[in-house]
């Protein structure tokens, strides 16, 4: 296997559409799978590899080596689709397996199944915007897990000339620093005494509810 990470993206709707030809942007070998013969038609002008088959067909995925791919992501509209997927990628030892959940139940099921990370890309591409809405500061915000989250946003004002110690943001709002960015240099897991200055860019870990408290607070 190349260096280089592999993806496969299994159902070509507008979210595994436009994580395929993200990825081979970025440089990345992908292969992109739906049962639609359209869909293939049309992919097939824009992304290098594009296959049609149905996507709970085990001898489908192994004909094209499933099992040798790092990340599967599984975007069927599907439910039945998507959660038979699931199960095969799981009994082929896909390392890493990304689901594109319809709702909570079909989250707990793919966890069942195998499934090592669930997105809920509607709901969370709703809280991102939502957090640029409320505050011109963020520059970003991702949910790494149930309730927890990373703000990236430029360093406020209140804080500018300050060291960690001294603005106290774990005990004021339950947050940690877990990185920032200065002058194109990233600090990880900065020491107590880093003093913040006008340009930085921070990136904040917590739940949401600290980090809406925090943001709200730090741009009053």
């Amino acid at each position: 296997m190349a260096d280089k990470k592999q993806f496969a993206i299994l159902g070509l709707g507008r979210f595994g559409s436009s994580m395929a030809l993200t990825l081979e942007k970025m440089g990345y070998e992908v292969l992109a799978v739906d049962k639609d013969e359209t869909i293939i038609e049309n992919m097939a002008e824009i992304l290098t590899h594009v296959v049609n088959f149905d996507i709970r067909d085990a001898r489908a995925l192994d004909q094209v080596g499933i099992s040798n791919f790092d990340t599967v992501v599984i975007s069927a509209a599907n439910l039945d689709s998507s959660l038979m997927a699931t199960m095969l990628c799981a009994e082929r030892n896909i390392p890493e397996i990304v689901v594109k959940a319809i709702d909570e139940r079909h989250a707990e099921m793919a966890k069942k199944l195998g499934a090592t990370k669930i997105i809920f890309s509607e709901r969370d591409t709703a809280r991102r915007v939502a957090m640029h809405l409320v505050s011109e500061n963020v520059v970003d915000y991702i949910e790494i897990a149930a309730n927890i989250s990373v703000l990236s946003l430029d360093a406020p004002k209140n804080i500018i000339g300050k060291n960690l110690i001294e603005s106290n943001l774990r005990s004021a709002y339950n947050v940690n620093i877990i990185a920032i960015i200065r002058n194109n240099q990233t600090i990880v897991t900065p020491p107590p005494t880093h003093i913040f200055a006008a340009g930085d860019k921070i990136f904040v870990v917590g739940t949401q509810a600290a980090l809406s408290n925090f943001e709200r607070d730090m741009t009053d």
